[in-house]
């Protein structure tokens, strides 16, 4: 099956179907932030049975056309292709364990993927998210923005809702970034959060200074153990990956010049150069531009320079 002309310059092909890659396509369904869908997994079962599950919603969400397929032609002429397959994380396991099946599942997916649509944008969703990222970009032999991973979009959204939680404020008068790796070496810039407009150090309640060092370093762990709670308590992360992703897809599709902390193969920003990690960086129609550096304290410099080097011996150890 192949995706309906109509709206395929807006088709969007998801690779797939466990929790994440449905949650992904729910999101975009509800958000309608697609022309049409295309669901590709190779459980022919699966596919099939989340296909009609969405379908038959399909009189209460904006009109998308929805395919899918165990064959990867279904993903033909696709705009974007998110790719959420491989190995997922169990308790206890932390992203950089999934490497070795998830990279070697990227370098064989990726020049299949532009077989099929080649002047597609690949986002990759699947952990550990920057050495996968890397390795796709390497496989497809080209570093045009066209294949950038996830990143800490999510994370940063992590962030903001427990800075806004706390300030009891409305979570879009929070701006701030979680860089670096989308893992546990992964950064708050807490130097540049703005709570309306007020630095987060000098953010008051009544008087008294909400986030202060004990709560900066609490929110700051909360966020790197988000993931592992959500784990631990359902088996999966999987319905604000769902949300997050449907972001960045509307930014692309909507040209939006939208700043994401998405991971991008680093050319020099903080004197970071050759590995994927993620720093705010300019999403549009073409993909992934410019990368904003952001001032940084030197210790959240020190911290972003030692993430990059645990990820690059991370990339170095799997042959990439």
């Amino acid at each position: 099956m192949t995706g309906s002309s109509r709206g395929r310059a807006n088709k969007v092909s998801i690779v797939g179907m466990g929790g994440v890659g449905t949650a992904i396509a729910y999101a975009c369904l509800i958000r309608g932030s697609a022309g049409a869908l295309a669901l590709y997994d190779i459980d022919a079962k699966k596919v099939r049975a989340e296909l009609l599950d969405l379908n038959h919603g399909s009189q209460f969400v904006p009109h998308c056309p929805i395919t899918g397929s165990d064959d990867v032609a279904v993903t033909a002429d696709s705009a974007i292709v998110i790719v959420t397959a491989g190995a997922k994380q169990d308790e206890g396991q932390t992203r950089l364990d999934l490497a070795t099946t998830n990279v070697a599942m990227a370098q064989s997916l990726t020049p299949l993927l532009l077989a099929q649509s080649p002047g597609a944008i690949i986002v990759f969703v699947t952990n550990p998210v920057d050495v996968v990222t890397y390795a796709a970009v390497q496989a497809a032999g080209t570093d045009d923005g066209h294949i950038f991973g996830s990143g800490t979009v999510l994370d940063s959204s992590r962030f903001r809702y427990l800075i806004a939680e706390r300030a009891d404020l409305a979570i879009a008068n929070v701006h701030g970034f979680i860089v670096g790796e989308h893992g546990d070496s992964q950064i708050p810039l807490w130097s540049s959060v703005s709570i309306g407009g007020v630095p987060a150090e000098s953010f008051r309640i009544d008087g008294n200074v909400v986030f202060d060092e004990a709560t900066r370093n609490q929110i700051s762990a909360d966020v790197v153990n988000a993931a592992y709670e959500v784990i631990a308590g359902k088996g999966a992360t999987s319905l604000a990956i769902g949300l997050s992703t449907a972001r960045i897809i509307e930014a692309i599709l909507g040209d939006q010049h939208r700043v994401l902390p998405v991971s991008t193969v680093q050319r020099g920003a903080y004197e970071i150069d050759d590995v994927c990690l993620s720093l705010p960086t300019v999403v549009t129609a073409t993909g992934t531009g410019q990368v904003l550096e952001v001032p940084l304290s030197v210790a959240e410099l020190l911290s972003l320079q030692a993430s990059a080097a645990t990820l690059k011996q991370a990339q170095e150890s799997l042959g990439l």
